[in-house]
């Protein structure tokens, strides 16, 4: 419990945080900005959506690289590449004069910052070994407050500066932090030079971003969504009965699936991200239609839940050290779900402090959740399998979002049709909602029972 990490993870660890850090921070801010962009450009919010919209299935696109890049070149010079282009691409994005310069930008910064996160995750499963849950505990404080502040600060920029320098300031912090990054990441180990999979990347990138366009399709009611939806399942079905034929070329070895800790992992991952941002999709829609509060009011309610997450991170990895991943998340996924009954319960006299306190526990209990089981997920292959671990558990976890999200949009959408009472709806949907807690505890038993060593 105790024993004392190396100086020298630490600092790798601080320089891996860099990357993601920007890239959680610039995201926030850009979506403050786009009323601002489009009345710029004198375009729709349909178009000026792009904006984000391109940037998420960049990312898509190219997260099933990240493993054959390792590889290829080495974890250094993806990650120093990736962060080197992700500045680039913002000066870009701060000097574009028209709204199609600034998406076409956008959709390399998000190729760029897409792989930030899982060389993040790689490196450090790679230097700090069993101590990982701490010491990537300790990293994602930074970026938890970055996407917290992220809004207020863009909200700052717009109101002194105009909505360029939300991407400019990326250009001075990120040069200094890519020669810190430079000074301080080891050199790379031997590289493997293995060809590219052309076939399962003409599969498996399409796939996955017609997957995520699907999901905010449906959420939204487009006629179109079934189309996509039905082109990604066939793309990447495909994919898998590619990369099980020829495993030793795959972008993604699938028999990492095999392994049950991996597999657990992988499903509490993608749980806990629908757990989570489900949660800021529904939470925020109850306290204004239901409870009819104010916007200014929504937010305060809502801050404990942040802060419940911020609270978690710094202790989760010396607990997962001690009691091990299963304990740790299935415990969080126990209080996500706690923290979500009341609302499933509330009336209308429910006073609205006593579920902001339990947004507070909710928020603990859904920050106490991931780091753990990433651990164990990187603890449990060869440490020449890390690439391939990290692509495979940042897809599951980052498509949880969208996923959660589009279910439990349907089904407010479907409960709301079926009665007059608003309230009536929500209630629905928030046992839903507990429902997916209990389902990332189903899945968190899985887990190895202590830290595994490695």
């Amino acid at each position: 419990m105790g024993e004392s990490v190396d100086r020298k993870v630490w600092t790798i660890a601080a320089a891996c945080t860099c990357g993601p850090l920007m890239s959680g921070l610039d995201s926030t801010m850009v979506n403050v900005s786009l009323d601002a962009i489009g009345r710029d450009f004198a375009v729709p919010l349909g178009v000026i959506q792009w904006v984000t919209s391109g940037y998420l299935l960049a990312l898509a696109l190219a997260l099933p690289l990240c493993g054959w890049l390792v590889d290829r070149i080495g974890a250094r010079r993806v990650f120093l590449g990736c962060f080197a282009g992700f500045v680039l691409c913002s000066a870009l994005c701060g000097l574009a004069g028209s709204a199609q310069v600034l998406i076409a930008c956008r959709v390399l910064q998000g190729i760029a910052g897409g792989l930030l996160a899982p060389m993040m995750q790689m490196m450090m499963a790679r230097h700090a070994g069993r101590h990982m849950a701490r010491v990537i505990g300790i990293a994602a404080m930074p970026v938890m407050v970055g996407q917290m502040f992220g809004p207020s600060l863009g909200g700052l920029i717009l109101t002194w500066l105009d909505w360029h320098y939300i991407f400019l300031v990326n250009v001075p912090v990120g040069l200094l932090a890519f020669v810190y990054a430079w000074t301080v990441l080891p050199a790379d180990e031997g590289a493997n030079p293995r060809r590219l999979d052309l076939i399962g990347f003409a599969m498996i990138s399409p796939g996955l971003a017609l997957l995520l366009q699907g999901m905010v399709s449906l959420a939204h009611g487009d006629a179109e969504a079934p189309y996509s939806l039905a082109a990604s399942v066939l793309l990447l079905a495909g994919y898998a009965r590619h990369a099980l034929r020829k495993p030793a070329t795959a972008l993604i070895d699938l028999r990492l699936f095999r392994g049950r800790t991996f597999r657990a992992a992988a499903a509490t991952q993608f749980l806990s991200n629908a757990i989570n941002f489900g949660g800021q999709l529904l939470m925020p829609l109850y306290f204004l239609k239901v409870r009819d509060l104010s916007p200014g009011m929504t937010g305060l309610l809502l801050a404990p839940m942040g802060l419940g997450v911020f609270f978690a991170l710094p202790i989760m990895g010396r607990l997962s050290e001690r009691f091990g991943a299963r304990a740790i998340s299935g415990t969080g996924a126990m209080l996500a779900m706690l923290g979500t009954l009341p609302f499933a319960l509330a009336g209308p006299d429910t006073p609205v402090a006593w579920l902001s306190l339990a947004l507070l526990l909710r928020g603990f209990g859904g920050g106490s959740i991931t780091i753990p089981s990433a651990a164990a997920a990187y603890a449990s292959v060869p440490r020449e399998a890390l690439g391939h671990a990290a692509t495979a558990i940042n897809i599951c976890q980052r498509f949880g979002g969208p996923a959660g999200t589009t279910g439990l949009a349907i089904c407010l959408q479907y409960a709301l049709s079926g009665t007059d009472i608003p309230a009536t709806a929500y209630t629905a949907t928030f046992w839903v909602l507990a429902g997916l807690a209990g389902a990332a505890l189903i899945a968190a038993s899985q887990l190895p029972g202590r830290s595994p060593r490695v």
